[in-house]
C-alpha cells in the first residue's frame, strides 16, 4: 500500500511538472520582446500581412485563451508549426529525433560498459593503483567539457591517423550507394534488420567519435557512483560470508556486490541520459550530426520560438518520464524508498 501511495505521489508530481513547464513555456513566448505575427509573415511584411497573421494565429485573444488552445494542441500532439520551415513542428521532430536518440544511446551503452565495470574494480581495489588511476578517470570524465574531447578525437583519429569518419552519419558514398531503408530512424538498427551491412559498417564508424566524446561524463559519473556503492556494500556480513564460503571473488564482486550497487548507478545514467540529450546539441554542431542539436541550434538563429518552445518542453517531458520511471523502479526494488 505505502509503495503504491508513493508511486501515485511522484505521477501527481510529475504531471504537476508538466503543467508548470508548459505554462512557463507559454508565457516566455509571449513576453519575449518579439513579434511572432510578423515572423510568420516573413521578412518585409506590411502592416495590413501583420495584422491578418495575427489572427490567424489567435494573438488577439486573451491570454488565457491562447494558453488553453495551446494545451489542447499540446494534448492532440500538436506542437505548431516552425516559421522557418513552414512544417509541424512535429514532423521535424520525429525526422531529427531518432538521430540525437541513437547518438545518446551508443554514448550510455559506453558509459555502461566501461563505467560500471571501473567502478566495481575500483572498490574492491580500494587505495591501490588501480583505483586512483580510475579516480584520475571519473574526475577527467565528470569535468572534461565534451565539445573539447570531440575537438581533439577529430585531431587525433581523422586529421593525424585517419582512422575514423569527421562526422556525419554516414558517408556520402554509402548514403547515395547503399542508403538505409528507414524503419525506426536508427542507422545502425535499420541496417541491422535489414541486412545493409554496408551502411551497418559505415554507420558505426561514425558513430564512434562523438559517442566518445558524449559518454566522458556518464562514464565518470558511473565510475564514482559504482566504486561508493560497492565499498559501501563490501561491508556487508553476507559478503563477507561468502567469501568465508569460498564463493569465487568474480562472483562476489559482479553478482552478489554488482546486484546491490547497481540500482543507485542506474539511477544516475538515468538521469545523465537526458542531461545527454541537452548536452549532445555542441557535440552535433562539431560532428555535422543531423540531430535535435541541429535542429534547435538553426532556431534559435532564426528567432524560430514555436520551435525552441517545443523543443525545451520536449527534452522536459523526457527528464519527467526518465525521473518518473527511476523513482518507481526504485521503489520496486528497494522497499524502503517508498517509506521516505
Amino acid at each position: 500500500m505505502q509503495r503504491l501511495d508513493y508511486i501515485l505521489k511522484r505521477l501527481l508530481m510529475a504531471v504537476f511538472v508538466l503543467l508548470m513547464v508548459s505554462l512557463m513555456t507559454f508565457v516566455i513566448a509571449r513576453v519575449v520582446p518579439s513579434d511572432p505575427a510578423a515572423a510568420w509573415v516573413g521578412p518585409h511584411p506590411t502592416q495590413e500581412q501583420i495584422e491578418k497573421a495575427t489572427i490567424e494565429l489567435g494573438l488577439d485573444r486573451p491570454l488565457y485563451v491562447q494558453y488553453l488552445r495551446y494545451m489542447e494542441s499540446l494534448v492532440q500532439g500538436d506542437l505548431g508549426t516552425s516559421v522557418t520551415s513552414r512544417r509541424p513542428i512535429l514532423t521535424d521532430i520525429k525526422a531529427y529525433l531518432p538521430a540525437t536518440l541513437e547518438l545518446v544511446l551508443a554514448g550510455m551503452l559506453i558509459a555502461f560498459v566501461v563505467g560500471i565495470p571501473l567502478g566495481v574494480l575500483s572498490g574492491a581495489k580500494k587505495g591501490s593503483w588501480l583505483d586512483h588511476g580510475t579516480r584520475l578517470v571519473s574526475i577527467a570524465g565528470v569535468s572534461m567539457p565534451a565539445f573539447w574531447l570531440g575537438l581533439i578525437l577529430q585531431l587525433f583519429f581523422f586529421t593525424r591517423l585517419g582512422l575514423l569518419p569527421l562526422g556525419a552519419r554516414l558517408s556520402t558514398e554509402v548514403a547515395l550507394n547503399s542508403p538505409v531503408e528507414t524503419i525506426t530512424g536508427l542507422y545502425i538498427v535499420d541496417s541491422t534488420f535489414t541486412g545493409n551491412w554496408v551502411a551497418l559498417k559505415d554507420a558505426s564508424l561514425h558513430i564512434i567519435l562523438p559517442a566518445l566524446a558524449l559518454a566522458t561524463y556518464p562514464i565518470g559519473l558511473s565510475i564514482r557512483m559504482t566504486r561508493s556503492t560497492v565499498i559501501e556494500t563490501l561491508n556487508e556480513k553476507y559478503i563477507q560470508a561468502a567469501r568465508i564460503a569460498g564463493v569465487p571473488e568474480r562472483t562476489v564482486l559482479f553478482v552478489l556486490t554488482l546486484k546491490n550497487a547497481i540500482v543507485p548507478t542506474l539511477n544516475a545514467l538515468g538521469l545523465a541520459f537526458v542531461y545527454s540529450l541537452t548536452g549532445a546539441i555542441l557535440i552535433e554542431i562539431i560532428f555535422s550530426w543531423p540531430g535535435l542539436g541541429n535542429y534547435i541550434t538553426n532556431a534559435v538563429l532564426s528567432v524560430d520560438f514555436p520551435v525552441i518552445v517545443s523543443v525545451t518542453l520536449i527534452m522536459t517531458v523526457f527528464y519527467v518520464l526518465i525521473n518518473l520511471f527511476l523513482d518507481v523502479l526504485q521503489a520496486i526494488l528497494d522497499p524502503r524508498v517508498a517509506l521516505q
